[in-house]
């Protein structure tokens, strides 16, 4: 019984080492200190969690980023053309003048009295009026034209400026959660493997748990809708990424993060989508719960900051964090804040 109390000691005592010192790592303001294997697998989530968080922070910053680049390229090169055409319309307007002035310069209304066709003199005096007039309306809208795209250029610049500097700040905030992740990830693996075993099991449990209370609200009674064939593409495409490991903000082929996977599944179907789980939520068709089928994307989190690939029966297939592969898992698993179906 004594060797049974001082080994059940020793295990708590490792436990209270890990969760002391990932404490410590963790985002101000300070929490209670986790005393067992339960509140360090959940000091572990939370940690995890801000780096999916901050990570797609990043993503979403850095995808505005090269929009808005895109932006200022296409003003430019506009600007340009327009410039070219400004200068190229100004020379040929000066030769006319010049030719003009060559022939005499002679208003309009003395070469109709000395021609000796009127008429025709007329109608040549007509056009040229009329040239005069095309030609300056062109070269003032031209030049209005040119205004307008030289302030829309220094505008979007400016913006371009602004979306930079968000881009650095959180890439500084991804490199401080990552910094605290490895620091997590070193002490996991100091773990004993008789605790190393208990953390997982408790990871299969919270998730079968949290699997089979999804089920038992009736969500999948319903029978389950066939994916359509851009559907079954981006699961085969899932499916054979399996056992690949997670990176942070990777999109393959070698290595995947949650949204990059997603990204690329749909991809190889034929459908562009938004690069993070934050505006895939955003931006594609939400379907209800209940209507889910293979293909769609389930969203997770209040942050929508993790995304899976609906593969039927109940389950997804997703890249979790890092240390872990693509791999296949409840869709109950975690809490679950809506289902988007891509190409809808």
């Amino acid at each position: 019984m004594r060797r049974t109390l001082r080994a059940h000691g020793r295990r708590t005592a490792a436990a209270l080492t890990v969760a002391l010192a990932l404490t410590a790592t963790a985002t101000p303001p300070a929490r209670a200190e986790p005393a067992t294997l339960t509140e360090v697998r959940a000091e572990l989530e939370r940690l995890y969690h801000d780096a999916e968080i901050a990570t797609d922070n990043y993503n979403a910053a850095d995808e505005k980023v090269t929009e808005q680049s895109g932006k200022v390229r296409a003003l430019k090169a506009r600007i340009a053309v327009t410039e070219s055409r400004l200068d190229r319309l100004t020379e040929l307007a000066g030769a006319a003048a010049r030719a003009q002035y060559r022939g005499g310069g002679l208003p309009a209304e003395i070469q109709f009295v000395l021609a000796d066709d009127p008429e025709r003199a007329l109608d040549n005096a007509s056009l040229t009026r009329r040239s005069q007039q095309a030609t300056q309306g062109v070269l003032t809208a031209l030049s209005a034209t040119r205004d307008d795209l030289a302030t829309r250029n220094e505008e979007a610049a400016a913006e371009l400026r602004k979306l930079r500097t968000t881009r650095r700040a959180k890439d500084a905030e991804r490199r401080t959660i990552e910094k605290r992740i490895g620091e997590a990830k070193r002490l996991e693996s100091r773990l004993a493997r008789e605790q190393a075993e208990q953390l997982a099991a408790l990871d299969r449990r919270a998730a079968a748990e949290a699997q089979a209370e999804w089920v038992e609200s009736g969500v999948l009674d319903r029978p389950g809708a066939e994916a359509d064939a851009a559907g079954r593409k981006a699961v085969a495409y899932a499916t054979r990424q399996l056992g690949k490991p997670y990176v942070w903000g990777a999109e393959g082929p070698d290595s995947f993060d949650c949204s990059g996977l997603t990204l690329r599944a749909w991809e190889h179907a034929g459908v562009i989508i938004p690069r993070t789980s934050q505006e895939q939520w955003r931006r594609l068709k939400r379907v209800p719960v209940p209507d889910l089928r293979p293909g769609d994307l389930v969203i997770y989190f209040a942050e929508a900051s993790h995304v899976a690939l609906y593969i039927g029966d109940g389950e997804i297939i997703h890249a979790p964090r890092p240390g872990r592969d693509v791999t296949v898992a409840p869709a109950g698993s975690m809490e679950i804040l809506g289902v988007v179906r891509p190409g809808a």
